[in-house]
């Protein structure tokens, strides 16, 4: 431990104060990934709806990118606070280092999935050629780029576990603008611009990827003074690496869930139409306005509570996840009225024709119903991941998603009948409740606290 370092302000603060000053800029940044990918959306929608398709049949494989970067990060966020928590900077400099090489091991293998295996996910899919196409196009960009989203996110998260959230969200935001503003210059061959179509949408995503990496690094180089980043002397550290991988591994998994539930719910409702599917893709880019905010309260929330289990502040910790729940169940219930009120309005901004219009209001108004139980089993797991238990949030994504979700969408498509499947959500948000609620109670019973890092227990 070392001695004589100033005490983070996560230990101090008042917590309400604590967690709108940390999580505003991540929710502003989150609302802007949110708004980037409809803007995607858009403009690859006026492609035709082919390539709307095409796009959300690559899905699954971007969400699995996402899965082990954010996993992963996770892990590192959580090792780092507490360790700052125990007044340890020589474990949380030694942490970020080892947290930069496991995402470079995942960066290189997603690049041999967009070389090798584009073609065959698409096929396993659709028989429409075009679809294929232009979705395996898409999907060997975007894999290929991976270095663009695993920097931006690693180097993001070590801002986010120090505090310095304003640099996160400006380098967050910066990549955003970026690629909204090469989106249509790129699809559409605007100018100096190529004209790509919907490869175009997959480099203006890679580009405003790189470009905030690039700019999170640089952050963290000369801003975050709390961390220091060395390539002499690096070695893997296996115990550190075990340490992250139990925290974060969890988490990869219960993100990797959401991209084998979507893959199998793609293959259901193609069954019934192409529409179907391109009105789920539609879903994923909306849902993203409600969910982005609450993400954004996560990775605010989550050093807090690591900051707090560190230093032995019981109260602290308390506080903070109740105020998270009150905000992310206020914001889940903003994002139901307007979907059962605006369904219509919503779907028209994707050039829906009538079919997809059809078919969409009826998706929208029956999903959102789960919203009015998402925003606790949200913030439920991430305190989980924050304690170190990570495998309790796994299991609730588990059950939610492959052992209630997909079987229940299946059951219901037996109906013959597409709107039947869109209860299967509702269905699933419920499940997901029961057992976030005892797991909540259970990490929270099973928690040791300790005098440690010169903090009294309270």
């Amino acid at each position: 431990m070392e001695k004589g370092l100033k005490e983070n302000k996560m230990g101090v603060m008042p917590i309400n104060k604590l967690l709108i000053s940390m999580s505003l800029p991540m929710v502003i940044s989150m609302l802007m990934q949110a708004f980037y990918n409809v803007v995607d959306s858009f403009f690859v929608a006026k492609v035709s709806e082919d390539a709307l398709t095409a796009v959300s049949l690559v899905f699954p494989v971007q969400n699995l990118m996402i899965a082990f970067s954010t996993g992963i990060a996770v892990g590192v966020n959580a090792v780092i606070s507490k360790a700052l928590g125990e007044r340890d900077r020589k474990t949380a400099n030694r942490a970020a280092m080892q947290g930069i090489l496991i995402e470079a091991v995942f960066c290189v293998m997603f690049l041999f999935i967009g070389i090798f295996l584009s073609g065959v996910f698409m096929r396993t899919q659709t028989s429409s050629s075009d679809i294929v196409k232009m979705g395996k196009s898409y999907m060997q960009v975007v894999c290929c780029g991976a270095c663009g989203i695993y920097s931006e996110i690693i180097f993001e998260r070590l801002l986010q576990s120090t505090g310095k959230t304003v640099y996160s969200m400006i380098s967050q935001m910066s990549g955003a603008v970026i690629n909204i503003i090469l989106d249509p210059c790129l699809i559409f061959g605007l100018g100096i611009f190529p004209k790509l179509g919907v490869t175009g949408a997959a480099v203006a995503t890679v580009i405003g990827q790189v470009i905030a990496g690039i700019m999170a690094i640089l952050f963290n180089k000369y801003k975050n003074e709390e961390l220091t980043l060395k390539l002499s002397g690096f070695k893997p550290e296996f115990k550190i690496i075990g340490k992250i991988l139990y925290v974060g591994i969890p988490s990869v998994i219960m993100v990797a869930i959401g991209s084998i539930m979507v893959y199998f719910i793609n293959r259901i409702l193609i069954m019934f139409t192409t529409t179907a599917v391109a009105v789920f893709g539609v879903y994923f880019k909306l849902q993203s306005f409600a969910f982005m905010p609450i993400f954004g309260i996560n990775n605010g929330m989550i050093p807090i509570i690591a900051y707090n289990y560190g230093a032995g502040k019981k109260q602290r910790m308390k506080k903070t996840v109740m105020l998270s729940m009150v905000y992310a169940v206020c914001i889940m219930l903003v994002a139901f009225a307007i979907m059962q009120l605006f369904p219509s309005e919503l779907l028209s901004i994707f050039d829906a024709g009538e079919d997809m219009m059809y078919i969409g209001t009826m998706a929208l108004r029956r999903i959102s119903l789960s919203f009015l139980f998402a925003g606790i089993c949200v913030i439920t797991g991430s305190v989980c991941q924050a304690l170190g238990k990570g495998v309790y949030s796994m299991l609730v994504s588990l059950v939610r998603q492959l052992v209630v979700l997909v079987p229940a969408a299946y059951l219901l498509s037996l109906s013959g009948k597409v709107e039947n499947v869109w209860f299967a959500w509702p269905i699933a948000e419920i499940a997901s409740l029961i057992m976030s609620t005892i797991f909540l109670y259970l990490s929270f019973k099973k928690l040791k606290w300790n005098h440690v890092g010169g903090a009294p227990k309270e």
